[in-house]
């Protein structure tokens, strides 16, 4: 740069200053000249050299205002941790209640809610340590997860007690995304991960205990079957018309006008009735059994042929089939023992 160049800068330089410092207020007028001096003199060595220019940064006398401080005594505090945290993370202060060594009471504990957009303060509580001393307990807890690393703080708080306020300080602390926004998919390290296999249970006493079980189970089933084919075979051996017919079918050489079939039904009537049956005295077999009443006129046929067989020129012509009359009176017989 010639010299002559760099004496013209300086006086464009000068006379900007001169305009600047006529506008701006009194007091500030120091501070606000020396930023704007030093940028455009940067700004102009950078234009002559031929580099680019940047813009301007903001003057101090215009940063932004920082949160507002609590209005009320200091309070001793004991703070979070100030990282580490992410979404769900309970962030606790403990603030002693306590205002220049004496103890004061909380006259109006800080309402419970939502506090902006990343944390929600629980009620408070308070609570005594070893020495006796008190301390507010204030649990912010974090209810939204951020996509990068950011820098959050617990909010200001000027407690309303009986010595007056009780200032607490606003804490910065971070908060941490739970996943990375993009994955470096190499290895373990991709985007969705394989289940974890389940544990193995020990189901030895879970086996033991349905084998116990099932085997008792079968052995009842076993024993309530062999009891019912045991009573069934016992009724076949002992009830009066499965006899009879037992008897019946073993005399198939016969005809059914054999006497030894007709015998084996009356022996099976007597039976049934408790006493020797005559025509006349059937009303007692249908008195004491009275199952059998569907087939009185069976049963009255089977007496008038049979004493025709017996006692006269032997039985008619349309005489009743034996097996059929016995088989009935069998199946009656077992419904009614069933």
């Amino acid at each position: 740069m010639t010299p002559l160049i760099r004496a013209s800068l300086i006086a464009s330089l000068l006379l900007a200053q001169g305009a600047f410092a006529q506008t701006a207020p009194a007091p500030a007028a120091d501070a606000v000249s020396g930023d704007v001096s030093n940028t455009l003199s940067i700004q102009a060595e950078a234009a002559a050299d031929g580099a680019p220019t940047a813009a301007p940064a903001s003057p101090r006398g215009v940063a932004p205002t920082p949160a507002a401080a609590p209005q009320g005594r200091p309070a001793q505090v004991v703070q979070p941790r100030a990282y580490g945290h992410t979404l769900g993370d309970l962030l606790t202060q403990r603030v002693r209640l306590e205002i220049d060594g004496k103890p004061v009471e909380l006259t109006k504990p800080p309402a419970p809610g939502r506090v902006g957009v990343w944390l929600e303060r629980r009620p408070t509580r308070i609570e005594r340590d070893t020495d006796g001393q008190r301390w507010l307990v204030i649990e912010h807890q974090l209810i939204n997860a951020p996509q990068a690393l950011v820098a959050l703080a617990l909010p200001a708080l000027d407690l309303q007690t009986s010595g007056g306020l009780l200032g607490v300080a606003a804490w910065p602390f971070s908060a941490a995304p739970l996943t990375p926004r993009n994955v470096f998919g190499e290895g373990a390290l991709e985007a969705l991960q394989p289940d974890r296999g389940a544990p193995a249970v020990d189901t030895t006493a879970i086996r033991q205990q349905i084998a116990l079980w099932g085997g008792l189970c079968l052995a009842a089933l076993l024993a309530w079957g062999g009891w019912l084919g045991w009573r069934s075979w016992r009724a076949g051996r002992s009830q009066p018309f499965a006899r009879a017919l037992r008897e019946v079918n073993a005399l198939r050489s016969l005809t059914d006008d054999a006497p030894e079939a007709w015998q084996a039904l009356h022996r099976a009537f007597d039976r049934t009735a408790g006493r020797t049956l005559q025509p006349a005295s059937l009303p007692r077999l249908f008195e004491r059994a009275p199952q059998y009443a569907p087939l009185r006129a069976d049963i009255e046929r089977f007496y008038a042929q049979s004493a025709a067989l017996f006692f006269g020129d032997g039985p008619p012509a349309d005489a009743l089939p034996l097996r059929t009359l016995a088989r009935r009176l069998r199946d009656i017989e077992r419904r009614h023992e069933a």
